[in-house]
């Protein structure tokens, strides 16, 4: 039996060898050397066979060829996994006057069975779609270790030996590709090549750069070529001057914007409704909403009609800016123009009501949805959900969460999120942690904010060591990065605990990880130190807060005066009230309380009646908290405090009347 190969049948294996050999040996030379690659000494090219074995190899890319063309796919796949990158590459030669079955081929073949001359052969054979796609795969799969100038000498070479074309089609189809795979760099470098070899990158591919640097925020790469784009007098579409209003808005030049408008009219090219929604979305995106519905009104004395973007965009501006009717009267007009709102757009007004404590408006807003045609959707269902925890009206929230399952959504991990968060501020840590329990049943992975609020509900219950236990074991054990929050719950947690130290020992920690500590973090710790009688240490944290450009608040100012006035030091007490004038800070009823315990407490019991006097001339109720203070600190005179006592109340009545 002949030993062929691949199998062939030994009758077609003769008839090939008889056919090959009628073939003179200088024509066959010369058919090899039309199909060969320049090599390294002592390689075998892709197209170049063996002295000692031409005739098989010959034979076995003609007779593999044939059978791709004969769809003899049951016959091929087992001897596939065999072929050498060369012999591949002799096929896809073979291939080239019928290049539908190039993709098929490949397809049973494996694309990762290409090394990079194979590769190249096949792209310049397919036709553009195909070819885009296969180079496209190929570098999504990181088969493209080769450098982008490997990569486009391979090209180069592959289509000088297989096309006569030009070969700029597939340096664009390249180029394409890299910025498509997010590597707008390397499409940057090829575009560099083209240049050096006189070839002229078409302006597609070059918007396809542009676009990818907008979207990795690499605008100065983006103006470096489209600078180069210009010099080359590549002529820009309106899709250029699109990306590149686009790339001013994101570095926040909004003037520069505006006036590219008008040299993109001054080309030649009119503006669409595209360019003027980008410009509306960057004015809207830096809270000047005005501006953007100016441009509005620019796009409608130019005859542009504005789709449901444009007005999405604006819609959403005006609801982070607090201008909520605004919005509602745009929504309105938007659907009297036939356009379709969306439910982005009815939650940008459903989130605005929530933060503004108008849950009736937010709820009617998600029944005119509903009217409308438009399913609520999971993002409707948690802003809802949460602004009802936070006004305290749990049960509701849990009956929207029944409806919202009934109509087939499932809770997501922001939905968990906001429920631990409700339950940990209502001290329930039962709940809070059967929630975190279900939600990891049901696959759903815990987020930073999640355990955030485990920390705050465990540090509230006075449960602070295991609080500490938890974010020990989420930083060293589960890989998660602490946040600002998350550490601000736990230094607050240790210093309500009397531990201090372990808080200071925390901000350390933040520091070495560079997070920036902010007022709350050194209100805990002030707090902290105050408890143990440390005021002193406390005011040096707040000289210490204003070197480092953390801006101390009114908590802070309250908390040292607190701290002040319940060691008796009334003088240092009421040095921080100026300060806190100074500093433009109004003293609250927590403020005047202080003040006036500790005043009570040393028996100036005439200047506390002065800051009662002062308290209500300024709108202040006096508390519970204010007259316990009082007739505690005046218990030593009874007489003369029963008189101040009636005094300050009748200030206090008639102030109110």
């Amino acid at each position: 039996m002949c030993d062929c190969p691949f199998g062939l049948p030994p009758s077609l294996f003769r008839q090939a060898m008889r056919t090959i050999r009628t073939i003179p040996r200088t024509t066959r030379r010369r058919l090899t050397a039309a199909f060969s690659f320049v090599t390294a000494p002592g390689e075998v090219s892709a197209f170049e066979v063996p002295p000692s074995c031409s005739v098989k190899d010959a034979l076995s890319a003609d007779s593999l060829a044939d059978s791709i063309r004969k769809s003899e796919w049951s016959y091929l796949d087992p001897i596939l996994p065999s072929l050498t990158p060369p012999l591949i590459s002799s096929i896809l030669v073979r291939l080239q006057r019928f290049p539908n079955f190039i993709p098929p081929f490949l397809q049973h073949l494996g694309c990762d069975r290409l090394d990079l001359q194979s590769l190249s052969i096949a792209v310049t054979q397919l036709a553009t779609e195909p070819a885009f796609l296969l180079l496209k795969q190929s570098l999504a799969s990181g088969f493209f270790a080769a450098s982008p100038r490997k990569v486009f000498e391979a090209l180069s070479a592959a289509h000088g030996r297989c096309l006569p074309s030009g070969p700029q089609h597939v340096f664009d189809l390249l180029l394409r590709a890299y910025a498509e795979s997010s590597n707008p760099e390397a499409a940057l470098e090829c575009f560099c090549l083209m240049k050096d070899a006189d070839i002229l990158p078409k302006i597609e591919s070059c918007n396809s750069i542009l676009s990818a640097f907008l979207k990795k925020n690499q605008t100065e790469k983006a103006w470096v070529l489209y600078a180069e784009m210009f010099r080359l007098r590549i002529s820009s579409t309106i899709i250029t001057y699109n990306i590149m209003i686009n790339v001013l808005c994101k570095e926040g030049k909004l003037k520069k914007a505006a006036a590219f408008v008008e040299f993109m009219e001054d080309s030649g090219v009119k503006p669409s409704v595209v360019t003027y929604n980008t410009l509306i979305h960057g004015y809207c995106s830096r809270a000047k909403v005005q501006t953007g519905l100016e441009v509005l009104d620019g796009m409608r004395v130019k005859g542009i009609k504005p789709d449901a973007y444009t007005y999405g965009t604006l819609i959403s501006g005006l609801c982070k800016e607090g201008r909520l009717e605004d919005a509602s009267v745009m929504l309105k007009e938007m659907e009297d123009k036939g356009l379709e709102a969306k439910a982005v757009n009815y939650n940008a007004l459903i989130d605005g009501y929530c933060n503004k404590g108008k849950l009736d408006v937010a709820f009617f807003y998600r029944d005119e949805m509903v009217r409308n045609g438009i399913k609520p959707t999971i993002c409707t269902y948690n802003l809802l959900i949460h602004a009802l925890f936070m006004e305290g009206r749990s049960n509701e929230a849990n009956v929207l969460i029944k409806d919202m399952e009934e109509k087939g959504l499932a809770p997501d991990v922001i939905t968990y999120n906001i429920l631990i968060n409700g339950y940990s501020k209502d001290g329930d840590i039962k709940k809070a942690f059967e929630l975190f329990e279900e939600m990891s049943r049901k696959g759903i992975s815990p987020t930073r904010a999640t355990y955030t609020s485990l920390i705050y509900v465990l540090c509230r219950r006075n449960r602070v060591a295991e609080a500490d236990r938890m974010f020990r074991d989420l930083v060293k054990n589960e890989g998660f990065l602490p946040d600002l929050v998350m550490c601000n719950a736990m230094i607050g947690g240790h210093c309500i605990d009397g531990k201090v130290e372990r808080g200071f020992e925390l901000l350390k920690e933040m520091e070495r990880r560079k997070i920036h500590p902010d007022d709350v973090t050194y209100n805990s710790l002030m707090r902290g130190l105050c408890l143990l009688g440390k005021v002193e240490e406390a005011r040096r944290l707040l000289d210490d807060m204003n070197r480092k450009g953390v801006k101390p608040d009114l908590v802070s100012y309250n908390t040292l005066i607190s701290g002040y006035s319940r060691k008796g030091e009334m003088k240092d007490a009421l040095l921080v009230r100026t300060e806190m004038l100074q500093m433009g800070f109004n003293p609250t009823i927590l403020t005047y309380n202080a003040l006036i315990q500790g005043l009570c407490k040393n028996g100036e019991g005439d200047q506390a009646e002065e800051l009662m006097k002062e308290m209500v001339s300024k709108g202040l109720k006096p508390d519970d908290s204010t007259y316990f203070s009082l007739i505690e600190g005046l218990s030593n005179n009874i007489e003369h405090g029963n008189g101040q006592y009636k005094s300050i109340k009748s200030t206090s009545l008639s102030n109110e009347a």
